[in-house]
């Protein structure tokens, strides 16, 4: 049976979500009622002020306030000026955390991810729980799974630089 994700999945630390996420069902409905549905293939983990990775490094800012809302909150931001990347804000109000969705299904990487599924700024702020527009189901299906460090945040401090915290699903091409 085919459920939608309720806060109490999100209301967890980033990097128990972060593989449980892994498999689940990525859907976006568009005004017009068409909905489509992508299995979610990779995930990274950004855990909190300490870590260096994670945009709540900075503090509470205009940009990272909705990372200080309760789990399950949609947090978008853009990258390079260009592209826009979805993530799930995991945990407690208060306690900075998420998780990117950096694939799905037929679409690798964070950037292409959200232009196939038209996902842009006006996105932040909504509630993945309650979403009319984008939510995350769970089929039943549990994947087996790789761990490696992220990408992209050559920035970051040790440990935080090589942490094992992206996901990937088994089979999932090497990125």
């Amino acid at each position: 049976m085919v459920k939608r994700l309720n806060f109490e999945f999100y209301n967890n630390h980033a990097l128990e979500v972060a593989p449980l996420l892994l498999g689940k069902i990525l859907v976006r409905r568009f005004d017009d009622g068409k909905e489509i549905r992508l299995r979610i293939t990779e995930t990274e983990a950004y855990c909190g002020e300490s870590d260096t990775a994670c945009h709540a490094k900075a503090g509470r800012t205009n940009r990272t306030k909705p990372l200080y809302d309760k789990g399950g909150t949609v947090y978008v931001y853009l990258c390079y000026g260009i592209h826009n990347l979805i993530n799930v804000v995991t945990g407690e109000k208060d306690d900075p955390q998420a998780v990117l969705i950096r694939g799905v299904e037929g679409f690798s990487g964070p950037g292409r991810l959200t232009r196939a599924l038209s996902i842009d700024r006006s996105f932040n702020e909504d509630d993945f729980s309650t979403s009319h527009r984008i939510w995350i189901e769970d089929d039943g299906f549990v994947p087996k799974y790789k761990t490696t460090p992220r990408i992209g945040i050559d920035y970051a401090t040790e440990p935080y630089k090589s942490a094992p915290w992206r996901f990937v699903l088994e089979g999932e091409a090497e990125k």
